[in-house]
């Protein structure tokens, strides 16, 4: 238990450090790069300007990264919350954060009535289903209408979600290491993107005791399914 206290610690520690020590000076950088640029605008050439706009591109994709690994580490931290969760509410919560970027590719967003009621920390299941449906509406296929259809399957001793779409598709080769942390598969000049969503995903599902996996086909689509146990998410861990 000791070992376990001086993680929790270092833990904090690591988030106090991402989100004042490391955030508030790249915050200084980007500011002051971007008076440099407004300052001497008139005297940069056209490279000299392109370099300012890299530099402060990137900066601010750092910040987000920091931001994105500060809320993977606080995943079954924030709260010790364990309600009967609705995910009927909850997906709805979901889709409702998700209306812009929906609307933006026209998305036909389906789901299953009935949904279960799962016992578990609400805001961390909406996150996941936000993630899994914002990745669904984001990797879109170019040549097609998106479509996601979202269901749920008695699976035993779990109840099995499926976030299923007909974007761009997962090679096998990757079907694992997509749940990694900061694992992207395409560029970030073809899609926005930290690549820790869908770590975020498994570190919430494992948190409630349950598992992701995705089956996919190269350029037809995927099919994210999570399995939540019936039983509920496991009581904490207490010293």
């Amino acid at each position: 238990m000791g070992e376990l206290r001086r993680s929790n610690e270092e833990l904090e520690q690591f988030a106090y450090v991402a989100s004042h020590d490391l955030r508030q000076p790249l915050r200084m950088i980007s500011g002051y790069l971007g008076m440099l640029r407004k300052t001497l605008g008139p005297s940069l050439n056209e490279d000299a300007l392109t370099f300012f706009g890299f530099a402060i591109d990137g900066a601010r994709r750092l910040d987000r990264m920091i931001v994105d690994l500060l809320e993977y580490s606080r995943i079954g931290r924030a709260s010790g919350t364990r309600d009967a969760v609705d995910l009927g509410e909850v997906i709805g919560d979901s889709l409702r954060h998700l209306e812009v970027a929906t609307a933006e590719v026209g998305a036909d967003v389906r789901v299953q009535s009935g949904l279960p009621v799962v016992t578990g920390d609400r805001s961390e299941l909406t996150r996941l289903f936000q993630n899994l449906v914002g990745n669904a509406i984001k990797y879109c296929a170019p040549d097609r209408p998106p479509r996601v259809e979202i269901t749920c399957a008695d699976g035993g001793e779990d109840w099995v979600f499926a976030v299923r779409d007909n974007g761009i598709g997962i090679g096998p080769d990757d079907l694992q290491r997509v749940f990694g942390i900061f694992q992207r598969l395409v560029s970030r000049e073809q899609y926005e993107g930290t690549g820790i969503g869908l770590a975020v995903c498994r570190k919430i599902a494992e948190h409630h005791g349950g598992r992701i996996w995705v089956e996919s086909v190269l350029d037809q689509g995927s099919a994210f399914l999570v399995a939540l146990p019936k039983s509920g998410m496991p009581q904490p861990v207490r010293e």
